[in-house]
């Protein structure tokens, strides 16, 4: 991790001098946005393929980023954040690349989805390299002691871009067919990269680390519960769209955009939250949220109703990620930290990763709603291990207050 920097006086001015680096994964994320509500209707209605189908090319993003995370931060230690920030958003925008080959070859539908499958590879290491890249080029822009409002930024301008592509993609996809979509998902990406390019870099400082083995057993326990936890983001973010369609309901973009919205207002109006209660208990509190959403969807009897659901889930999986987290990587020392973060993060893209295949397996046998069911089920699992690891942190507590007593 690069070594701590003299804080700013003004709180507002390091925000400002975090969101001059955080606006290059707010352009990643929109790239991932726009086209996240038509893939899957695209390969499932106009290709013809399956529902599984349709989950995987979605997914082999996710299956990217993980896989290539490692390499990214390993890099951004090499040669510095900014030259992975680069090359991150030249996968971004390669993949609008691909994108406009699948629909030049869409009558071989084979070709179209293999085409679709190189695409969303290269996002995947593309959203790895430029998300890695942007939080350690923030980190060493404002310095360590600013490392939590740099990772809960980061996460606001994620959602923040998530929440403005789904429905923004629709309605390119409206004007122009996947044709516009995909040279607006190259022309994102191009204004990020030549920004980033005109920037001067900041280099990064490799530091010691212990073997992964240790840092994969302080973390795992909160990797497992933010890994079933984030199955409520993997369904909605890859099947609603198909879930409305099948009800014959309107408004399948939106409901992404509340589950954005939700997810970055909690992070905005419960900023000390963590600090305040501690990352187990507030934890807690979201896997209950969090479950209520996903029951909701699956109960809904309407459109309006199914968005309420997936603002509830939103907020309810908004702290999951920071609140664990905290308590991940101060199970490691501080020189490594940044070990304890990536290897935590990991868990995040891992669910992502087989949610989606998962999930259309499920839908093929038990309905489309069921998926929502079945993640709420995985969150009551992460609940129940949340309390379990509370109880025990409780009880240490009370065994050293009477000791020292």
């Amino acid at each position: 991790m690069p070594a701590p920097a003299l804080p700013d006086s003004s709180s507002s001015k390091t925000t400002l001098r975090i969101l001059s680096i955080l606006v290059f994964n707010f352009a990643n994320y929109l790239t991932i946005g726009l086209p996240l509500a038509i893939l899957p209707g695209y390969v499932h209605d106009h290709l013809g393929y399956s529902a599984f189908w349709a989950g995987l090319v979605i997914s082999l993003q996710y299956f990217a980023t993980l896989l290539s995370r490692p390499h990214a931060g390993r890099y951004a230690d090499k040669v510095g954040p900014k030259r992975v920030v680069m090359l991150g958003l030249s996968g971004c925008l390669l993949s609008g690349v691909f994108y406009l080959l699948a629909l030049w070859f869409d009558a071989s539908p084979v070709v179209s989805l293999a085409l679709l499958c190189i695409g969303r590879l290269l996002l995947g290491a593309g959203q790895s390299f430029a998300g890695t890249g942007s939080t350690l080029w923030g980190i060493n822009v404002v310095g360590s002691l600013h490392i939590g409002k740099v990772i809960s930024w980061s996460g606001v301008v994620t959602y923040g871009a998530m929440a403005i592509g789904a429905p923004l993609g629709v309605w390119v996809f409206s004007m122009g067919g996947l044709t516009l979509l995909s040279v607006c998902i190259i022309l994102v990406a191009l204004a990020a990269f030549i920004t980033a390019w005109r920037k001067p870099p900041v280099a990064g400082t490799a530091s010691k680390q212990i073997p992964f083995r240790q840092v994969l057993g302080k973390v795992l326990p909160y990797g497992i519960m933010l890994a079933l936890a984030s199955t409520g983001f993997g369904v909605i973010a890859t099947f609603i769209t198909l879930f409305y369609a099948a009800k014959g309901w309107p408004g399948a973009a939106f409901s992404l955009t509340f589950f954005s919205v939700a997810f970055v207002g909690m992070r905005l109006l419960l900023p000390n939250s963590i600090n305040r209660f501690g990352g187990l208990r507030v934890a807690l509190v979201c896997f209950v949220v969090e479950i209520t959403g996903l029951v909701l969807v699956f109960f809904a009897p309407s459109s309006p109703v199914a968005m309420i659901g997936a603002f509830i889930t939103g907020a309810g999986f908004s702290l999951v990620y920071p609140a664990l987290g905290v308590v991940a990587v101060k199970k490691l020392p501080q020189e490594n930290q940044g070990s304890a973060l990536a290897t935590y993060s990991a868990f995040l893209d891992l669910s992502l990763g087989i949610t989606g295949p998962l999930a259309g397996i499920l839908m093929a046998q038990a309905g489309i709603d069921s998926i929502y069911l079945g993640s709420a089920l995985l969150v009551l699992i992460s609940m129940a291990l949340a309390l379990r690891l509370l109880l025990r942190q409780t009880s240490q507590e009370t065994s050293a207050t009477v000791s020292s007593e």
